[in-house]
C-alpha cells in the first residue's frame, strides 16, 4: 500500500497552529468549568477538543503524508461531529428547560457512536491520500455513508445554529440582560460560518493555509462568542 510522503513543515505549521489555538481555548474553558459547571460550556469544550484533534490529525497528515487513521480522525471530529456539538451547547444556552439540552446531548452521543463506528470501519481509497488535503468524497467514495454523514450531521446542525441566533435576537428585544447571550450566539454562528466557508474553499482547491487559517480564525471568533454568551449580570436595581 502506497501512502503519501508528506508535504513539509511549511504547510504543516498552519494546521499545527490551529490545533494549538483550539487546545488552548479548550484548556481555558475547562479551567472555567472547574470553578462553575455549565452544561452549555461542556458541549462547547467537547467541540473545541474535536477541533484540536481534527487539526492535529491534519498536521500529521500534511507533515508526513496522510494515513487512513489520520483522515478518519480529521473527518469524524472535523467534518461530521463538530458543528452538532456547537448546536447542543446552543440548545443548553437557549432552551427554556435544561432537560431539552440533556436530551439533545444524549441523542448526539448516540449519534456520535454510530458515526464513529461507520467512519472507522469504512474502507478508504488510498490514492487520494497523496494530496495535501484529501476530500472525503475521494477517500471514502462519493455517495458513501461516511462521506454523507458530514452532510447529514453538520448541515442541519449549522442551519439550526443560525436559527438559534435569529431566535435569540428576537428574544432580546427590550431585554438588555439578554444582549450578551444574543451577541455570543452571533459570535458562535459567525465563527462556524468562517470555518465552513474557509475550509470548504481550502479543501476544494487543496489550499492548506487557507483551510487552517480560516479554522483558527473561526475558532477564535467562536471562543469570543462562548465567553460573551456565558457572561452573568446582576439584576438591575428596581
Amino acid at each position: 500500500m502506497i501512502l503519501g510522503s508528506g508535504h513539509g513543515l511549511g504547510l504543516a505549521v498552519f494546521p499545527l497552529a490551529a490545533a494549538v489555538i483550539a487546545a488552548t481555548f479548550a484548556g481555558l474553558l475547562a479551567k472555567g468549568l472547574l470553578r462553575r459547571w455549565r452544561w452549555h460550556e461542556v458541549a462547547w469544550l467537547l467541540a473545541l477538543a474535536m477541533f484540536a484533534a481534527a487539526s492535529a490529525a491534519m498536521f500529521f497528515g500534511v507533515v508526513r503524508g496522510w494515513r487512513p487513521a489520520d483522515f478518519r480522525v480529521y473527518w469524524l471530529f472535523g467534518a461530521v461531529l463538530n458543528v452538532p456539538f456547537l448546536l447542543v451547547g446552543e440548545v443548553y444556552l437557549l432552551a427554556p428547560r435544561r432537560w431539552m439540552g440533556h436530551l439533545s446531548l444524549v441523542l448526539l452521543l448516540a449519534g456520535s457512536a454510530f458515526a464513529g463506528w461507520k467512519v472507522w470501519a469504512a474502507p478508504v481509497h488510498v490514492g487520494p491520500l497523496a494530496a495535501s488535503l484529501p476530500l472525503g468524497k475521494d477517500v471514502f467514495g462519493d455517495g458513501s455513508l461516511p462521506y454523507r454523514l458530514a452532510q447529514f450531521y453538520s448541515l442541519p446542525a449549522y442551519f439550526l445554529l443560525l436559527g438559534g441566533l435569529v431566535w435569540s435576537v428576537l428574544q432580546m428585544k427590550g431585554r438588555r440582560d439578554l444582549r450578551d447571550r444574543a451577541t455570543g450566539t452571533f459570535g458562535i454562528a459567525m465563527g462556524a460560518t468562517i470555518v465552513a466557508i474557509g475550509s470548504g474553499i481550502g479543501a476544494a482547491f487543496h489550499v492548506v493555509p487557507l483551510f487552517s487559517v480560516s479554522l483558527a480564525a473561526g475558532i477564535a471568533v467562536m471562543f469570543w462568542g462562548f465567553l460573551r454568551a456565558s457572561r452573568r449580570h446582576a439584576p438591575a436595581a428596581g
